[in-house]
């Protein structure tokens, strides 16, 4: 045997557990800080749309408020990931979150007048998507800015578990906040966006992307980067496209002040209830998968998820019971959440800094289409066809199309590890083939 080793294989990082992240003081601040925001953004995306369907009556409306928000993301895009990726994005996300915060003030002092036309809603709508288009490639560009090493998956499902945590509790109290009176729910949201905002500018970052070149100017071709790098990439173009069809076709969520008043026959109370159900079988999901996150089958998992979406979609259309749309409600957004969990590791891991801000940008247009526009969907088709009809057709059209990507897209559903599809500075961005994915 030889006498000293020359070489010693590099011992691996080793993965901190849930609690140690959270421990940290820069994971721990941010936490804080999107706990604080998005509870505010969910009460009042809550209140805006309960207030317009009770001037209107009109599911359509739902569906104009909802494009109405995702309307300036496209049309945007180019600029606010090379922005992303150009300037500060604590600096960026912070002038984001102010606009945000005065369309919820403005939403207050309107609705402070006891309106009787809803088209303002759609106007503050505009504005207020405008602002979180610029917002979210800069926030979700942060955990792996402050994620100590090893333990960016945990960090990414604590930070999906923020987002649902804060929907279940914005979602929760917007009734009663209703009730009393809506203007009182905008002003309660506009205070956590604003002590939000304070605490995210605290916030530090362990590391920061590559600062860009300044003798480089900002082009068009330097801004388009994020779609090509997305259309480049197979394993990122197939699972945003597979959450794209998932909830475009499965955007019952968005109908239900019309579910809670016309199917189920619920007051404001039960309506917050219902509004908050999503928000509990996703954040308990982020937290399972916080402390048990996927490691292999990652493909498998995925596409089961999505099916389990598209069923419990089905049974929110065809009930008339409130507890077993609030049970269907849970179960069909702690399913969504696998499909975030997934969607938001790879992106980190596949994407080199320099370039996070554009591809998030452009996933932001994605995610946008499949919520807001999905929303925009469902809202016209009850309107046409009904309730029942839109939200079970989406659910069944949902579980079609899990298993066209079943046999069309073996090499979605063979996917294995998410260690296997990280970025290479020298191979460039991954691809599906045989290395990425499980062996039989």
């Amino acid at each position: 045997m030889c006498p000293h080793v020359s070489e010693t294989p590099a011992s691996p990082v080793p993965v901190p557990t849930g609690r140690e992240v959270l421990a940290d003081r820069h994971v721990r601040n941010f936490i804080i800080a999107n706990v604080l925001i998005y509870t505010g953004v969910a009460l009042q995306l809550a209140l805006v749309g309960k207030e317009v369907f009770d001037i209107t009556g009109r599911e359509s409306d739902l569906a104009w408020l909802g494009f109405a928000e995702f309307l300036p993301a496209p049309f945007l895009v180019f600029i606010t990931g090379a922005l992303a990726d150009r300037v500060n994005r604590k600096k960026l996300a912070a002038f984001a979150i102010a606009g945000e915060l005065l369309c919820i003030i403005t939403l207050a002092m309107y609705s402070a007048t006891k309106p009787t036309a809803a088209w303002p809603f759609f106007v503050i709508a505009g504005v207020f998507g405008a602002f979180r288009a610029f917002n979210a490639p800069a926030v979700r560009s942060m955990p792996p800015m402050v994620a100590p090493e090893g333990s960016l998956p945990r960090v990414i499902a604590l930070f999906s578990a923020t987002f649902t945590g804060a929907t279940i509790i914005g979602a929760a109290v917007s009734g009663v906040l209703y009730i009393i009176d809506p203007w009182v729910g905008y002003a309660v949201a506009a205070t956590l966006v604003g002590i939000g905002l304070f605490w995210l500018l605290t916030v530090q970052f362990r590391r920061q992307p590559p600062p860009p070149d300044p003798d480089t100017r900002p082009t068009l071709r330097a801004a388009m980067e994020g779609l090509r790098f997305i259309r480049r990439t197979p394993v990122l173009f197939s699972i945003i496209t597979l959450d794209l069809f998932a909830v475009l076709l499965g955007g019952a969520v968005a109908l239900l002040p019309a579910i809670a008043e016309d199917r189920l026959h619920v007051g404001d109370v039960a309506y917050g209830w219902l509004r908050a159900a999503p928000g509990i079988g996703a954040a308990a999901m982020a937290i399972f998968l916080s402390a048990k996150p996927l490691r292999r089958h990652v493909g498998r998992s995925l596409l089961f998820a999505v099916g389990i979406f598209g069923a419990g979609t089905i049974v929110l259309g065809f009930t008339t019971n409130v507890v077993v749309a609030f049970v269907a409600l849970v179960v069909l957004t702690g399913a969504d959440m696998v499909s975030v969990f997934v969607r938001t590791s790879l992106v980190p891991l596949v994407t080199p800094d320099e370039k996070r801000g554009r591809v998030l940008a452009v996933e932001n247009v994605f995610i946008g289409a499949s919520n807001e526009l999905g929303a925009f969907e469902s809202g016209m088709a009850a309107q046409q066809f009904g309730l029942v009809p839109t939200i079970a057709g989406g659910g069944f059209a949902t579980v079609g199309v899990v298993v066209a990507f079943w046999f069309l897209f073996p090499a979605v559903r063979n996917i294995d590890r998410f260690e296997d599809l990280a970025h290479d500075e020298h191979s460039g961005p991954p691809r599906l083939g045989s290395a990425q994915v499980s062996t039989p």
